[in-house]
């Protein structure tokens, strides 16, 4: 028998990923440690306090006080649906961020990342690469076939971030949310598990020590590197 063309490639061999479980996932630089209000809240209500703006995007948020943020992680620590992770600086110790797993559907093959919320400390380290790369990594090593990220249009530093770490940029859904009384544009990115081998070897050789000079500086960017996989680009971004 034949093959219909008219519908899409048979998907052979391919068998439903798990769902996130309660487990840690460590690098070298970082881990993602299941969230946990009380050992992980009063850290980053003080690591996020910094700056008012790291909510700006954020359906909730900004927090006053701890005892505001210990409420709202307390009302997230145990759902399913976003799965949210603490992330801890291995170089010292601090709890400085959280990520979630979200829409995670392992009947199609399909999960998301976000809620992300990064301090000032963590953003643009290699702990904050790691981070990513942890997550993107348990996800396609689990089966999952479509690694999706999602962001305000107006949130060109995210838009740069998503591209940056080799997502593929697939379009806008326009008015596609009301975030604190104002209208929002989404904009989708992913990687396909066909991309990861080659994302994966491009993390590696970013991260690698030998990719960095004595003061810090990296010597080939992240962005060059997966530039080379990614399907399409962001037309906004330059």
């Amino acid at each position: 028998m034949t093959e219909n063309k008219r519908f899409g490639e048979v998907v052979g061999g391919w068998t439903v990923p798990p769902r996130p479980e309660p487990f840690e996932m460590k690098g070298d630089f970082v881990a993602l440690e299941r969230l946990n209000a009380d050992l992980h809240a009063a850290d980053l209500h003080g690591a996020n306090s910094v700056d008012d703006a790291l909510w700006d995007y954020l359906p909730y948020g900004p927090f006053p006080s701890a005892a505001d943020y210990l409420r709202w992680a307390r009302s997230v620590e145990e759902k399913d649906d976003p799965y949210f992770y603490a992330v801890r600086d291995l170089k010292n110790g601090h709890v400085c961020g959280v990520l979630s797993f979200m829409r995670i559907s392992p009947e199609a093959g399909g999960i998301e990342i976000g809620h992300i919320n990064f301090a000032p400390e963590l953003q643009k380290t290699r702990a904050a690469t790691e981070a990513f790369y942890l997550a993107m990594e348990w996800a396609f090593e689990a089966g999952y076939r479509r690694f999706e990220w999602k962001c305000d249009a107006n949130n060109i530093p995210s838009r740069r971030a998503a591209q940056r770490l080799g997502l593929s940029y697939e379009g806008v859904f326009r008015q596609a949310a009301i975030v604190k009384g104002k209208n929002r544009d989404t904009v989708w990115f992913a990687a396909i598990d066909k991309e990861w081998p080659a994302l994966r070897e491009a993390y590696k050789t970013w991260l690698a020590p030998q990719n960095f000079s004595e003061s810090g500086a990296q010597i080939i960017s992240l962005k060059d590197l997966t530039g080379i996989v990614r399907a399409s680009s962001d037309p906004v971004l330059k």
